[in-house]
């Protein structure tokens, strides 16, 4: 057995019915593997196992094919907007500043890969000229909440030895607070400039786009003493493709339709925990946060 087939469902929902293992079986599956009772699973890769993903559609269950060598990571890389938090940072400091519908717009189309990362983001920052910086603390109070499950993958995977970097093509003003909340052991982003307590409308450089994912990547599984395929990665957007490509595990978690279609492992109904799953834990091994 080199792979096995992983099933995730939304955590509480037991939409891993006994129907839906009974199909599988009908099309030469081995008996499952329960990681956790009706949520998620691990079944041997069997022959029809095409047919089987087909059936799957019809159901609330994410899928994905893992090697069973190297499962479990030693180095975590995770995006913070819209993975590791609900919420796009830049879009919500384009509210307090009045240019909530601008901004998203173009955080929405940088995202699904149409627009050049860098480009479009010192034009969004530049209509934050003149915001004070006080809003950022009151933002990071009043509107970012964490992505369910994140802090019980933080726990877990530090707790068994290891190293955990956000690297976000958003701003340090966020991910400092956002890492330390969550446990992280480094953060890396991009800087907004400010002057006198209001931000001047730039962004420090070089800026934290798609290569610099990649790069981060490499740099930090090389100063650990590991490569690539050592590490799992998770985003959501375009600019974090490269970094999902080269991963050993690189999940796409509710992420944009290009982004899906780019990434071998889809997570669109659990929740961070997924992470876990694929990497064999049992739910009785979760280290809550």
């Amino acid at each position: 057995m080199d792979s096995v087939l992983v099933l995730i469902a939304a955590p509480g929902s037991h939409a891993i019915t006994p129907s839906v293992i009974e199909a599988a079986r009908d099309l030469g599956a081995g008996a499952p593997h329960w990681l956790a009772e009706g949520d998620a699973a691990e079944i041997e890769a069997f022959p029809r196992l095409p047919e089987f993903m087909v059936e799957l559609r019809r159901h609330a269950i994410d899928a994905a094919t893992v090697s069973i060598h190297n499962r479990r990571k030693r180095l975590l890389l995770a995006d913070m907007d819209s993975t590791m938090i609900h919420q796009e940072c830049i879009d919500e400091l384009g509210v307090v500043a009045g240019a909530g519908d601008q901004i998203k717009a173009v955080t929405a189309r940088a995202m699904r890969g149409e627009l050049d990362f860098e480009q479009a983001l010192r034009e969004r920052v530049a209509l934050l000229k003149g915001l004070d910086v006080s809003v950022i603390a009151k933002l990071l109070h009043d509107r970012i909440t964490l992505m369910e499950g994140g802090k019980t993958l933080l726990s877990t995977m530090k707790a068994h030895g290891a190293y955990t970097a956000l690297v976000s093509g958003g701003f340090t003003a966020f991910t400092g607070p956002v890492a330390a909340q969550l446990g992280f052991h480094e953060n890396r982003a991009n800087t907004l400039i400010e002057w006198n307590g209001k931000l001047t409308g730039e962004v420090g450089q070089p800026i934290l786009g798609q290569q610099a994912k990649l790069d981060a990547l490499r740099e930090i599984a090389a100063s650990r003493g590991l490569s690539p395929s050592d590490a799992i990665a998770v985003g959501d957007g375009a600019n974090d493709l490269a970094m999902l490509s080269e991963a050993g595990l690189g999940v796409a978690l509710h992420a944009k339709p290009h982004v899906q279609e780019s990434s071998l492992i889809r997570i669109n109904h659990g929740d961070l925990t997924a992470l876990l799953y694929l990497q064999g834990y049992r739910r009785a091994q979760f280290v809550t946060g």
